[in-house]
């Protein structure tokens, strides 16, 4: 599954950023950990709009992780839809191309 690999992959490098640099690298780990906790938003809307924003920055390693994670937080595939829909008011025309990779990651994961 290409999405799986590229959240992993995501995940792999941050792993070994924080190991190399802990004291820069693992307070990064954890600030990223603590900033996608429940909080005045949920953690579930904070996932959708890290998605919009991996959307509309065209990184395919942000869009895999986030659709991952926002799954696991609840969202419903109506939800990504409807956050492509946001990255594409954002980003435009390369934000509706990119979308093609959420749709991609909801599909697999949504079969997991």
């Amino acid at each position: 599954m290409e999405m799986e690999k590229l959240a992993k992959e995501l995940n792999e490098v941050a792993e070994e950023l924080g190991k190399r640099s802990p004291r820069v690298g693992g307070q990064f780990n954890v600030f990223l950990r603590h900033a996608f906790e429940d909080g005045a938003l949920s953690a579930k809307t904070k996932r959708l709009i890290a998605l919009a924003g991996g959307i509309v920055r065209g990184c395919e390693w942000c869009i895999a992780t986030h659709v991952k994670k926002a799954l696991e937080a609840g969202a419903t595939e109506q939800e990504i839809v409807e956050t492509c829909y946001i990255a594409v008011v954002m980003g435009g025309g390369p934000s509706l191309a990119y979308s093609k990779f959420a749709l991609q990651a909801l599909k697999e994961f949504k079969t997991q």
